[in-house]
């Protein structure tokens, strides 16, 4: 029997694109890989353990959420170099919602975090396999401008005890606030923390900017190390350092919670999975983009969600795309998800073969490398440019911002969605209109309040209403005709709406024409209109609208329907082309 090779085996590539890369794999991929795995290696170990205690639990939860991750998505994921893990934006949520349940017990807090994890996997699945990302528009701009400047400043206020050298506290903005102010001017505080935090804080950042391409997070994290360890601060100087980590792989364990801890985590899982959408999508679309290849967005997020869920099934916490590291395995030459997979075993061999030299790790350093992650994502200016643009964009962003901010992190993103409904609301409700006129000189007619010296067709008002008609703008836009003819310079005997914008009429709306043909008609105006789509004269047709007000009253362009305007009545109008 002549062997089998492994490129000929039948693999699951539909729902497992990382097998089909493995099977079509080049050799001269694999040194690429390989570099790019091990300094991705020397951001993921700092940034793992840093971003676990910023969500409220145990460092090597971290690295536990590291590296599930990169081994699922490396199977199920479709971008080629996509890295996904803990991530800065979800700590401020991972952590307002397990720390106060969890009442003081790391226990506790480890197995709400991993059931957070696996909730928001599930919704994240849920958003690919139905194609609900659309949910994730409802997360505009301003809402994450400035959901995540608050967030920005509620984690950086968070790792500043750490810098300090004070005792952290649980809390919302408002009570770290006090509670660092309090600590200062009581005079709590570590120098030896506060100058090792702040020159680790300087050294990333100085690091970053000049020397780009070095392993600045890893070269800061074995600079402070040694140091701690050279001098044995922990015991001379009471510095408060990462300790001794527990060695070797995390093992299953599934969350054991009761279904009141389900119900009262779902809605950060839902925030979770939406805020993971926007990131994931924006991330792989731009990665298949530059790499020549596509990347289907249900797919996406199943594998996102896959990674939750098993990260949760191994002691870590909510993961998603990380915009700070892939760039750097993108940099670095990665090639496949084999960078990733390197980068998890890397981190595997560290868990077992001794994590002894990380025990000397100050923990201001942690909070420097978290600071930093805050500065990176952190858009001031984008603020300020919407507040120059559009001020009712301000509102919202800033209304996200303080909402997040003072709240709290739950409280903060549902009344700024809750606000943003109403915004859209309030839009469709009172949406643009205009009446038109001929401009001379130019083709197409023209809302008259931006060209005042058009000219208009006697007896003949054009209106354009600019949305679809609804139950909440009916009146409304009844209300606007009646004053456009009221303010015709000409006694008006025909309105044509204007309806290329009115993708939509609803059974309220038909009612609302049929009254505005039945008072039109009593006024002897005509009622036409103008470019209206035949998916809405449909609907009118099945309402049963257009029995009483007409079937022969739809024009398909507005000059079409001035030139039949023309044509049944005695006008004195000359247009400016046919002079």
């Amino acid at each position: 029997m002549a062997p089998i090779h492994w490129k000929n085996i039948r693999w699951p590539t539909g729902w497992a694109p990382g097998l089909s890369t493995l099977r079509h794999y080049q050799k001269a991929w694999l040194l690429p890989d390989l570099m790019a795995g091990l300094a991705l290696t020397a951001i993921l170990v700092p940034v793992g353990m840093g971003y676990a205690e910023a969500s409220g639990l145990p460092a090597v939860h971290g690295l536990y959420a590291t590296i599930i991750p990169l081994i699922v998505y490396a199977i199920f994921g479709p971008s080629r170099i996509l890295v996904l893990g803990p991530d800065s934006t979800l700590t401020a949520v991972i952590a307002a919602l397990i720390l106060p349940m969890a009442a003081g017990s790391v226990e506790r807090a480890v197995l709400l975090a991993g059931m957070l994890a696996i909730l928001s996997g599930l919704c994240s699945m849920l958003i690919g396999l139905a194609r609900l990302g659309l949910l994730a528009d409802l997360l505009s701009k301003p809402i994450r401008i400035g959901f995540l400047n608050a967030i920005a400043l509620t984690v950086l206020v968070g790792q500043l005890p750490k810098i300090l050298g004070i005792p952290s506290r649980a809390g919302d903005l408002p009570d770290q606030v006090h509670h660092l102010l309090a600590s200062v001017s009581s005079g709590q505080g570590n120098g030896v923390a506060l100058l090792i935090g702040s020159v680790s804080l300087a050294l990333i950042l100085l690091l970053a900017r000049l020397r780009p391409r070095w392993p600045g997070l890893l070269l800061v994290v074995l600079l402070a190390t040694a140091v701690s360890a050279g001098f044995d601060l922990a015991n001379s100087a009471d510095l408060s350092t990462l300790g001794r980590l527990p060695q070797g792989l995390p093992d299953w364990q599934f969350p054991a919670v009761s279904w009141q801890d389900v119900r009262q985590l779902l809605p950060g899982a839902v925030i979770i999975s939406l805020l993971s959408f926007t990131d994931t999508s924006v991330l792989s679309r731009a990665l298949a983009q530059r790499g020549g290849y596509r990347v289907s967005q249900s797919q996406e997020m199943v594998a996102l969600g896959l990674a939750n869920i098993s990260t949760g099934l191994f002691q870590g916490f909510s993961i998603s795309s990380s915009a700070s590291r892939t760039p750097v395995a993108e940099a670095a030459g990665a090639k496949t998800q084999v960078t990733g997979l390197v980068g998890a075993l890397a981190i595997a061999l560290l868990l077992v073969s001794g994590t002894e030299w990380l025990q000397s790790l100050p923990s201001a350093v942690l909070g420097a490398v978290v600071i930093v992650a805050c500065l990176s994502f952190a858009d001031v200016a984008g603020m300020r440019q919407m507040y120059r643009q559009r001020k009712v964009e301000f509102a919202l962003s800033l209304t996200s911002f303080v909402g997040v901010a003072l709240i709290g992190v739950m409280e903060g993103i549902f009344i700024t969605l809750a606000l943003a409904m109403l915004v859209l609301l309030w839009n469709a409700w009172h949406p643009y209109f205009a009446v038109l006129a001929r401009v001379d000189g130019t083709k197409g007619y023209h809302d008259i309040s931006r060209h005042p010296e058009g000219r208009r067709v006697p007896g003949l008002v054009l209106f354009r209403w600019d949305a679809q008609l609804f139950f909440a703008n009916g009146e409304i836009f009844q209300e606007q005709v009646h004053r456009a003819i009221a303010a015709a310079p000409t006694p008006t005997r025909r309105l044509v709406v204007v309806a290329d914008a009115i993708t939509d009429i609803d059974i309220t709306a038909a009612d609302t024409l049929v009254k505005l043909h039945r008072d039109l008609t009593e006024q002897r105006i005509e009622l036409w209109f103008a470019g209206l789509k035949g998916q809405v004269k449909d609907r009118l047709k099945n309402y049963g609208t257009l029995d009483l007000i007409g079937h022969d009253i739809f024009a398909p362009t507005v000059g079409y329907a001035v030139n039949l305007y023309r044509t049944t009545h005695s006008v004195d109008w000359k247009d400016w082309d046919e002079v």
